[in-house]
């Protein structure tokens, strides 16, 4: 039987238009899952949709689908006006849903304008899907700016397969009943046949909002995934923890200028031990919860002073939205605050950049390093632990895991897994993860580097696809995953 087209769609084309020298040019962007997805799309045959990140342009538009061509495989460019990216992307997406789904509740503006702007969008991406839509295509919607596409899709007739996956963790009842249009957001959400999601937490937390806000869903379970029946379809939720590119990752390590960067920065700390942080500039990342807790290691252990230091690496974010400049503010405060009270002659505590850089700079650092402190307040998966384990091709390091971060359910058996807000708590992990006798680091950093190898981001790629293959036009399921109870 011939395999289905698929067609991907998300926030932002897997292109970008760059400007050199004047010239535009479409160049592909980088990331696990372009990386991912792209061989699907060549080999099923397929088409991308989503944002072209530029004001509408004949021209723009010919680069892209050219762009597109040469990486096997076409695309259709959304393009949105400032208004609706005011209103959509940096207002409902990230002033809404964001905050919400990380359980900050003080960071939310219900504006009723954003939730109007979020359908209207969303629509014009279920237009774009309907302008390449033949009726036997995947339909496979991305993450929390799209969550209405399958609502508009149904109003548009389309009664395919529509599949999609949520990177962001999914909140308890508790916090998602705070939304004015929590009912409407579930049910935009039923309107997919498939809904993935990152850890068996956040389908709880979804199933749990399902019970309570849309009671006419009827829901039964099997072992591996949950059943809804809602107006006469069949809607599955299930887990599907993403990953990494582990091959691809380990052998860019072994590169020669990744090796060269790696003995330089080695040199440059001397005898010392790194801790190594690496996080865009956001609130739900708590990097200032992470400097005051180093802070604590410092004053509890001053024997350390001198001969341990954190290199943290901010990639600036977001920047148009309120309190994301306030967080830049207080984190510089925090830095100087720190390296005032211990810098030495010779030694500064706090290497601090706020700007992204070179891949080959940052797969050297996570070389380097003794400890990768990964501590988010709350992450749906944080793919930062499971790159920097991948680079570990000699089996040393130590990884500090936030528990409140998607990937502590997988990696829990190999990391020092803290709670962020308690502050000496982290420091005692930083602690005995500089103190590891060698032979500990090893055991631990090979149960993590086995678990990576086979849990990789082509197997969540394939998995989600198998399953997605067995969902019928009307959402049952042909796989037998266990004998169904009743919720």
């Amino acid at each position: 039987m011939k395999e289905r087209e698929v067609v991907i769609v998300s926030n932002r084309l897997p292109l970008s238009i760059k400007h050199d020298q004047g010239v535009a040019k479409a160049r592909r962007s980088s990331g696990g899952l372009v990386t991912a997805l792209l061989p699907i799309l060549r080999d099923k045959g397929g088409v991308w949709i989503g944002n072209a990140g530029t004001h509408e342009d004949e021209h723009a538009t010919e680069l892209l689908q050219q762009e597109a061509r040469n990486e096997g495989f076409a695309c259709v460019p959304i393009y949105v006006t400032e208004q609706e990216d005011r209103n959509f992307y940096e207002g409902f997406s990230n002033q809404v849903l964001w905050p919400l789904f990380h359980d900050f509740i003080g960071e939310c503006r219900f504006e009723p304008a954003y939730w109007e702007f979020y359908r209207k969008v969303n629509a014009k991406f279920a237009d774009a899907v309907m302008s390449v839509y033949r009726g036997d295509q995947t339909l496979w919607v991305h993450d929390y700016q799209l969550m209405h596409v399958a609502a508009a899709l149904r109003e548009r007739g389309c009664k395919g397969r529509v599949a999609f996956f949520l990177h962001t963790p999914f909140p308890s009842y508790d916090v998602f009943a705070k939304l004015p249009w929590r009912r409407d957001l579930l049910l935009s959400l039923l309107q997919y046949d498939l809904i993935g999601l990152q850890t068996e937490r956040d389908t709880r937390n979804l199933v749990s909002c399902l019970r309570r806000l849309v009671p006419e869903a009827v829901m039964t379970s099997t072992h591996t995934a949950h059943h809804v029946m809602f107006q006469g379809r069949r809607i599955v939720i299930q887990d599907f923890p993403i990953s990494i590119d582990f091959e691809e990752f380990a052998q860019a390590a072994r590169e020669p200028e990744v090796e060269e960067r790696t003995r330089s920065i080695i040199a440059r700390m001397g005898m010392g031990q790194m801790i190594f942080g690496v996080d865009r500039q956001d609130y739900t990342k708590g990097i200032p919860h992470r400097l005051r807790a180093y802070g604590a290691l410092l004053r509890r252990r001053p024997d350390l002073v001198g001969r341990v230091r954190l290199v943290q690496i901010v990639v600036p974010s977001r920047q148009n939205i309120p309190g994301y400049e306030a967080l830049k503010a207080r984190i510089e405060h925090l830095v100087a605050s720190i390296n005032g009270e211990f810098t030495q002659p010779g030694w500064v505590p706090i290497h601090y950049i706020h700007r992204s850089i070179p891949r080959e700079e940052l797969l050297a650092l996570y070389r380097a390093a003794n400890v990768a402190l990964v501590t988010p307040l709350k992450d749906g998966m944080n793919l930062v632990a499971k790159e920097f384990c991948a680079t570990r091709i000699d089996d040393h390091g130590v990884l500090v895991l936030s528990e409140f971060a998607g990937a502590a359910a997988e990696m829990y058996r190999g990391a020092l897994l803290v709670n962020p807000f308690d502050l000496e708590g982290v420091a005692g992990a930083l602690e005995q993860a500089l103190e590891m006798p060698l032979n500990q680091q090893q055991e631990r950093m090979r149960k993590l580097r086995r678990f990576l190898k086979h849990a990789n981001v082509h197997r969540w790629v394939n998995e989600f696809m198998q399953v997605i293959e067995h969902v019928n036009h009307h959402g049952s399921t042909r796989s037998n995953h266990g004998s169904a109870r009743s919720k």
